[in-house]
């Protein structure tokens, strides 16, 4: 029997997830290691091999496959700890990554940050500017070489870098995204003066490599990003590989993308392992969503630090950010859309001074470590979770199994020093507005995220994941008009459930603007071989890329997906071609009105503007390895009336101040058979989440154990 096997490295815990060829799936939590990622890394694969009955190397001799959502690059950023880089680009342009876009002072700022312009400031760049040189060249926007570029040009300025101490080296001319020739040009004198067998070896990133797209900006801090986290990804990674083969993992690790797929360690590319780990969640949404028949699924993921929000339509994962944050800089990867907020169950409540003596809770998280002040690990700060415990939701004996106790005490002790006292109210309905502040957040958040991609948020049916997930569904979900939320039995490790089943895929990109339809001639695009050069050319290095990770072309999918706009117009509208290639007129037109209708649904049919005529601006062709799932293992429903064994007594707990705490029925999650129902309030506790019932919702499990809640 093999295991796939999917790990998310989070803020606060570290998830894994192991689902067996059987179907049978086994999870576990373990806090992360921000010291050093690979240490919760070990212990929690070390904890699966247990809870699946098997030694450490039994276990890992039966993985099939280890996807890894890591956050090491992250990390770097955050941390400033990557090395120091050279950037050569056009004379003329060596202040574009220093200028960057009117708004860049704001890129990755939270809306406090955002909101307070008299000390907000600009990033420290990751290239100082005494690190960027120009050389003189210049192609022209079709690629024709205006000024060509000489050897010598390049050695002198090659030499100024590395006498100032450059570890790397990143490329980025203008229009090289058209012709690359100029920018290959420059790798190749770098790696002659530097060949692999001296110490001065020196990796060089090229921006056309990395991101063939217009935007010059954008291309650049694309490359930027990768080169300033590559070398501490690839020693992380190689240190990890080394521990897992030692324990007995012979196979290779496999790293989840932000694009929706994933690939080997050896054949990724650095940028695209940002904010894998919600991807992978939805990934694993849209899997459960098709099981049961929901196509349309908003994924909600609600950990300790942050609240993410994902869009699934028509049960895939489609909508892509236009233009990327990591960290505070602006990127032009090709990454699925994930919307991520300050509110998690570390989320701080703090009253504002300055606003007269307002609630807020976060951005501010006390992380796992010192945490909640509930942890007893010298937090001394009021959290969603400790008012979560206050009101009575969480039991402090059964924090994830047990394994946690918490403190209630300290809980009430800050909610009431820090914000029941200033706002003249009392511990309980303190809490109470702190739970329900967070609530109206995100309920907001995910009906404005649905809303402006053109969709009716109550055809969608909620998934609540992530360890707060469950306690917090009912409190959000109204602000979107949902009547229907999921939780997943493996909500609190939605993001390693979904990496565990991710296939290999990649998105490759090029801008090429092409204009398919000229409202004035009203005439079709007549070059069709300018389109399909484009995409046989991404097909050619789509194929030779999947066939050196040993896949033939008989085994891969390809998917065209193009930016399109009317003319003249700024947003871009991303659209699936009916075909890979165009073979005719008709084909064109196919084409135009499956953006006609894409726009339309978006903007409204009167939005639309045919006589701006009809422009194709990128193209991203997705290679999927064709591979089977393994199925999951129902069970056989029970009646509607849950088993003694689940019924756990019952404890106060408070849904309305005025009320006060109340008697309300305790369940054990694992006793629970599917078919079951309870009516709310309600509380059901699991191993690592804790199921809040509220008050006209009704609780239900299905054969996979997912909770369905149903409001009345």
């Amino acid at each position: 029997m093999g295991f796939n096997v999917g790990i998310d490295i989070g803020g606060t815990f570290t998830d894994l997830c192991s689902v067996g060829a059987d179907g049978r799936i086994v999870t576990c939590k373990t806090p992360t290691t921000h010291y050093d990622l690979s240490v919760g890394f070990m212990r929690g694969v070390r904890e699966l091999a247990r809870r699946c009955g098997l030694s450490m190397p039994q276990y890992l001799e039966r993985v099939e496959a280890l996807r890894y959502s890591t956050t090491v690059g992250t990390n770097a950023l955050i941390e400033r700890t990557g090395p120091k880089l050279g950037l050569i680009t056009t004379a003329g342009f060596e202040d574009t990554i220093f200028i960057g876009r009117g708004r860049s002072w704001a890129d990755g700022a939270s809306v406090h940050e955002a909101r307070d312009m008299a000390t907000i400031e600009k990033p420290l760049p990751l290239i100082a500017p005494d690190m960027v040189v120009g050389v003189r060249e210049r192609l022209d926007c079709n690629g024709t070489v205006v000024m060509p570029l000489t050897r010598e040009e390049i050695l002198e300025k090659l030499q100024t870098l590395v006498d100032r101490g450059a570890m790397g080296f990143v490329v980025s001319t203008l229009w090289s995204f058209v012709n690359p020739v100029h920018e290959r040009l420059i790798k190749q004198v770098i790696e002659e003066e530097y060949p692999e067998d001296y110490l001065g070896a020196l990796p060089v990133t090229l921006s056309s490599e990395v991101s063939p797209k217009s935007g010059e900006y954008t291309r650049t801090m694309t490359a930027v990003v990768n080169a300033y986290i590559h070398g501490i990804m690839a020693q992380e990674l190689s240190k990890l590989g080394t521990e897992l083969r030692t324990a007995g993992y012979a196979k290779p690790v496999i790293l989840v993308h932000n694009t929706g797929g994933t690939k080997k360690v050896s054949r990724t590319r650095a940028v695209l392992t940002h904010n894998a780990g919600p991807v992978a969640g939805m990934h694993g949404a849209a899997r459960l969503g098709g099981l049961a028949g929901w196509r349309d699924i908003v994924f909600t993921d609600m950990g300790g630090t942050s609240f993410d929000i994902g869009v699934v339509a028509g049960g895939e994962l489609r909508a892509q950010d236009f233009i990327p944050v990591i960290d505070r800089w602006r990127t032009n990867i090709p990454a699925i859309e994930v919307k991520s907020i300050g509110a998690g169950g570390g989320s701080i409540a703090w009253v504002n001074a300055l606003m007269g003596g307002q609630l807020e809770v976060g951005p501010q998280s006390a992380g796992s470590m010192p945490g909640p002040a509930c942890y007893d690990q010298g937090g001394t700060e009021p959290t969603v979770t400790d008012a979560d415990l206050v009101l009575g939701y969480l039991n402090p004996d059964n924090y994830l199994g047990g394994d946690m106790p918490l403190d209630a005490e300290a809980s009430e002790r800050v909610i009431s020093e820090k914000v029941a006292k200033p706002l003249g109210i009392s511990t309980v309905e303190a809490a109470w507005r702190i739970r329900r502040l967070v609530d109206a957040r995100m309920g907001q958040e995910v009906f404005n995220e649905v809303a402006l991609k053109g969709h009716d948020p109550r055809r969608f049916v909620v998934f609540a994941c992530g360890g707060a997930g469950a306690t917090h569904a009912c409190g959000f979900a109204p602000y979107i008009g949902a009547r229907t939320v999921v939780v997943p039995a493996v909500s609190s490790v939605s993001g390693a459930f979904g990496a565990s089943s991710m296939e290999i895929s990649q998105v490759w990109e090029q801008s090429r603007t092409l204009k398919l339809f000229r409202y004035d001639q009203q005439a079709y695009l007549a070059d069709l071989g300018a389109f399909n050069g484009v995409v046989e050319s991404l097909r050619d290095q789509a194929l030779r890329d999947l066939r050196l990770e040993g896949f033939g072309a008989e085994r891969v999918r390809l998917r065209l997906d193009l930016d399109m706009r009317y003319g003249s117009q700024y947003n871009l509208t991303k659209v699936t071609a009916p075909k890979l290639t165009l073979d005719n007129t008709t084909d064109v037109e196919a084409l135009c009105a499956a953006f006609t209708e894409a726009y339309s649904r978006i903007y409204s049919p009167e939005a639309a503007f045919p006589a701006g005529g009809v422009n194709v601006e990128c193209f991203y062709l997705t290679a999927s390895v064709v591979t089977e799932e393994a199925p999951l293992a129902p069970a056989e429903t029970d009646g509607t009336e849950p088993p003694a064994a689940a019924r756990l007594g019952s404890r106060p707990a408070c849904f309305d101040p005025a009320d006060g705490h109340r008697d309300t029925p305790v369940f054990g999650w694992t006793a629970l058979r599917p078919g079951n129902a309870i009516d709310g309030p309600a509380l059901i506790e699991a191993q690592d989440t804790t199921y809040v019932v509220e008050p006209g919702w009704t609780y239900r499990m299905d054969a996979l154990r997912n909770g369905i809640l149903e409001r009345a």
